[in-house]
């Protein structure tokens, strides 16, 4: 099961990034490729007779970008330090949460975190972890016990970090000392830019999705990866040799998304909360859980799994710095931003 979602996501990837996927015309979904999996949201599928349009986004800076030149979506799935500027540039519109059916079930801690002026922004959906990530039959695995490894030269070339600003200065700044971005100074954006500046000189490639990079880690390409928490699940029930070790001495990280409703958006906003309803279903949990290897949303649904469910998915508990990819001051964020680009450059 888990290879054909592998199989799927990468066709997904390399033939429409960017490009809608034309099937219900009542609902356009701009999200991140992948997410088009019906198995998210089976109700929906049974109740209009088909998947909602998609487009797709690699980046939520390019998503931004794309929304504030006037792309035209009802719905998109920014993750959490993005919300709060979306929203101040006006692109979002608040939930009726009185017509999201299991709305008393969802993470009250995440959906909270979005509630501007007594309304709620943002539908918490998906959640995970980031961490070091390797093939077990192509490294020395005494050395994946810390992020160091990332500026050995003895991987060089043979290392992909994420193309996405936030997974990437998480990495940077655990491997540089900080836990919590939210308190990070001037100085430490300094010195995590100088990090991954030296680890640029070791990267083969900077993936864009879970299935790309499970290309460079199956083709054995690249070895060493900071990695979303899916790869480990899917590639290992593959029979490929490939762990991730969330306990490194520095720590690991942990993110969480959502679906928004976009303001001005051109469709039908009862099919829109259709495709909200069709997410929240425990049936949607446990696909995500056992297919992506992902959390979800639906709070109620997670905790019916157990304990042992989420351990094997990569996202039980432990006992090492966990740097929470909060919301973070903007300013800070555009730096990173900023500066990542010219790191890829190569400057």
């Amino acid at each position: 099961m888990n290879l054909k979602k592998i199989l799927l996501t990468t066709t997904v990837a390399a033939l429409v990034s960017g490009v809608a996927l034309a099937a219900d015309d009542g609902l356009v979904v701009f999200d991140w490729s992948g997410y088009e999996d019906e198995g998210f949201f089976q109700k929906y599928v049974a109740q209009h007779g088909g998947s909602p349009t998609f487009a797709f986004f690699g980046e939520e800076e390019e998503a931004f970008q794309k929304l504030r030149a006037g792309f035209k979506a009802d719905v998109s799935h920014p993750c959490s330090q993005s919300v709060s500027k979306w929203h101040e540039a006006g692109l979002l519109e608040p939930l009726d949460t009185s017509r999201i059916d299991l709305w008393s079930d969802v993470n009250s801690e995440m959906a909270e975190a979005f509630k501007i002026d007594g309304s709620y922004y943002m539908l918490p959906m998906d959640w995970g972890t980031t961490a070091l990530t390797y093939r077990t039959d192509m490294v020395d695995v005494a050395k994946m016990t810390t992020l160091s490894v990332f500026l050995d030269p003895e991987y060089s070339g043979r290392i992909a970090l994420p193309d996405n600003v936030d997974d990437v200065y998480a990495l940077a700044y655990l491997a540089t000392g900080v836990t919590d971005w939210t308190k990070a100074t001037d100085a430490n954006f300094e010195t995590a830019s100088a990090w991954l500046r030296q680890a640029h000189q070791n990267v083969r490639a900077y993936w864009a999705d879970g299935a790309e990079l499970a290309q460079l880690m199956g083709s054995g390409e690249v070895i060493v990866s900071w990695a979303w928490n899916e790869t480990p699940a899917t590639m290992a029930a593959e029979g490929l040799p490939i762990e991730a070790n969330r306990s490194t001495a520095e720590g690991s990280s942990s993110w969480f998304c959502g679906y928004v409703n976009l303001a001005n958006g051109p469709n039908s906003e009862d099919k829109m909360y259709d495709f909200f309803n069709a997410w929240m279903d425990p049936g949607s949990a446990e696909y995500i859980v056992t297919w992506w290897g992902y959390g979800h949303g639906n709070q109620t649904a997670m905790s019916a799994m157990g304990a042992e469910a989420l351990v094997d998915a990569g996202l039980g508990p432990i006992n090492v710095p966990v740097l929470a990819q909060v919301p973070m001051d903007q300013q800070l964020r555009e730096k990173m931003i900023a500066e990542f680009e010219k790191i890829k450059a190569g400057f």
